[in-house]
């Protein structure tokens, strides 16, 4: 089975896949984050932890915030500065933050919090958050609302368990207790209208495929294709996400 750091680190060979494939996050996102935290984006420090292509980071800077987004992958951080070049990224993980303490207003985690240890990224989050600054956490869920979602849902999981790996675990919320911190949750749904191969490659960028190899995922990802195609002959599909979001004020 793959460990932890090898999944973490599978992204930085397929960074460019993963950019052009994977979902966003909806307006009302960020604007929730706003209504927790208590102020506007507009102007914040804001620091996006793990910010991988720059999703996330891309969408703050759009909402005028001071973004600094702090990547661990070689892979991920160069498609990042490709992506966005006039945004500052530096290296580092969300364990041990290249960060000076109290100099960020939110501090945000896109898809990344699993990634990390919480017994030492919680008191790194809070020692760079200025006191009353705002953690975010929050995760794009497949929505199981869309049948054929979860039903292959359940096809890609016994198949990857099947070749010594399982999906990452995500919006679990283990990850986010953190003494001292007290988080609300909201639940945020949204869609898109995609080509087939564009769901495809979307799926064939999550780490259980990256790890699993190219043959055993060309398998999986053709055997799903001739399945989506009678369910939507067109060759459009629209998926269904719900985004977790966790915020606590420090």
């Amino acid at each position: 089975m793959a460990t932890h750091q090898t999944r973490a680190h599978s992204f930085n060979a397929a960074a460019a896949q993963y950019a052009a494939n994977r979902p966003s996050y909806p307006p009302l996102l960020l604007d929730t984050l706003e209504e927790l935290a208590g102020r506007p984006l507009r102007n914040a420090r804001v620091a996006d932890i793990g910010a991988g292509t720059g999703i996330a980071s891309a969408l703050l800077h759009e909402r005028g915030a001071r973004v600094t987004a702090v990547e661990p992958g070689e892979g991920m951080a160069a498609q990042f500065r490709r992506s966005n070049p006039e945004i500052p990224l530096v290296r580092g993980d969300g364990n041990r933050l290249p960060l000076a303490t109290s100099s960020a207003d939110f501090l945000t985690y896109a898809q990344a919090w699993h990634w990390t240890d919480p017994a030492e990224a919680g008191p790194e989050a809070r020692r760079v958050l200025r006191p009353g600054g705002a953690l975010a956490l929050w995760w794009n869920v497949t929505d199981h609302s869309a049948r054929w979602q979860a039903a292959q849902d359940a096809r890609m999981h016994d198949y990857v368990r099947t070749g010594g790996t399982a999906p990452a675990e995500r919006g679990g919320h283990r990850w986010a207790d953190i003494p001292g911190l007290h988080f609300t949750e909201r639940r945020i749904p949204h869609t898109r209208r995609i080509p087939l191969a564009t769901h495809l490659a979307n799926l064939s960028s999550h780490s259980a495929f990256l790890v699993l190899g190219e043959e055993r995922t060309k398998e999986f990802m053709a055997r799903e294709h001739d399945v989506l195609s009678a369910l939507f002959p067109d060759g459009t599909v629209e998926e269904r996400y719900v985004v977790h979001l966790r915020l606590a004020l420090n």
